[in-house]
């Protein structure tokens, strides 16, 4: 998913940047307190769950928004068909070789902990009952986001098409420009956060596609709203210009949450306002990154190319090291500290080593995990 363009290097950068949150977000997982994983350490940290608690208010939002300006980058240079034929090759091969190779491995230590004493191949043809997980063993785990952004892109394709044509009329332009000025921009909020409010009381977010009935449309809104935004640069503008207050906003949004959290307010999650602040707080924080990064991360490096080209495949790889060096990080008796930042630095080096060793040489494995492959000048 890379974009070649040196004035839109900025959202190569949040991508990358949001990619690592996702590495010290999963690392801290096995030793939050309170929350559920698929391995948990003795010892839980309530500090890290905070980080975590924090970083999970954008993480997601930031990658589908900068999914959705993707997209926009793609369609200048595809048909609408070439656009799907793309993404089944990027998003959906590496999707299949996700859920047969690298998900298993993290399946089969949960179910070790748990009790199980076969080997891994005893385990493995279980995954084909095609029973979910939990109660079963087939799963897509962490893979969920490639999953909702195949389906995004494939069915709006239609609508993307549209508005790429929309984009040139008189009329969309003057309105869209209408919208930058000033605070309006802020109205782009307002779809997502209404979902939310209302459907997540509802419908906890599940990831599983089937029960997601929040969550499917929630993400989805801050993908049309990365797309739009590209569509209609004065509203990228707009968001630049309107940075520090949207700094603002999203620090004291996270305040008033903590505030209701750590007082004990916030045991009636069906209140409108409390459900509000975290899709208010979700946007206000995709906003204030988006308009740092324009602002001062539109430099193009040279590593940028190599870096595009890593991130996926150390997406794609990322969890699974975590989870296995985890099984065995979790029985020492060293700090919560220590082993959180040891997870941190050897999922990273082994990730890396890995695509360097078994995924960038090869062409097969290349196109198993979604890399592009180096004679095409396409954008992923």
């Amino acid at each position: 998913m890379q974009i070649h363009s040196s004035r839109q290097a900025w959202l190569d950068w949040l991508r990358i940047l949001a990619i690592l949150g996702v590495l010290f977000f999963h690392s801290a997982m096995p030793y939050v307190a309170e929350w559920g994983w698929h391995l948990k350490n003795k010892e839980t940290s309530n500090l890290l769950m905070e980080l975590n608690f924090w970083l999970s208010r954008f993480r997601m939002p930031l990658l589908f928004f900068v999914s959705g300006a993707v997209a926009w980058f793609i369609l200048q240079k595809n048909s609408g068909a070439a656009f799907i034929a793309l993404r089944f090759k990027r998003l959906f091969i590496p999707l299949v070789a996700g859920i047969l190779i690298v998900v298993p491995p993290q399946v089969y230590l949960e179910r070790v902990s748990q009790g199980y004493t076969g080997s891994f191949w005893d385990f493995y043809p279980s995954i084909f009952r095609f029973e979910p997980y939990p109660s079963g063993n087939f799963s897509w785990h962490h893979l969920w986001f490639i999953v909702y952004l195949f389906l995004y892109d494939v069915l709006f394709t239609p609508f993307f098409t549209w508005l790429i044509r929309k984009s040139k009329d008189a009329g969309s332009i003057l309105f869209f420009d209408r919208l930058s000025q000033g605070a309006w921009v802020y109205l782009l909020i307002l779809p997502g956060t209404l979902i939310f409010t209302f459907l997540a009381p509802l419908f906890p977010g599940t990831n599983d596609l089937i029960h997601d009935y929040c969550n499917f449309f929630y993400w989805l809104c801050f993908l049309l709203v990365g797309f739009v935004c590209m569509c209609f640069p004065a509203l990228t503008g707009s968001l630049e210009r309107n940075r520090r207050f949207s700094l603002a906003l999203a620090f004291v949004s996270i305040v008033l949450i903590n505030y209701f959290r750590w007082n004990g307010l916030d045991d009636d999650i069906t209140s409108p306002f409390y459900t509000a602040l975290y899709a208010f707080t979700a946007y206000l924080w995709v906003f204030t990154l988006v308009g740092y990064g324009k602002k001062y991360l539109n430099r193009p490096h040279p590593s940028l190319r190599y870096l595009n080209q890593t991130v996926y495949p150390f997406y794609i790889l990322h969890q699974t090291v975590i989870v296995i060096l985890t099984f065995y990080v979790i029985r020492t008796t060293d700090t919560i500290l220590l082993k959180y930042g040891f997870t941190v630095l050897l999922t990273f080096l082994i990730s890396i080593i890995l695509i360097h060793v078994f995924i960038r040489p090869f062409g097969f494995s290349r196109w198993l995990f979604g890399m592009k492959n180096t004679t095409l000048k396409q954008p992923e």
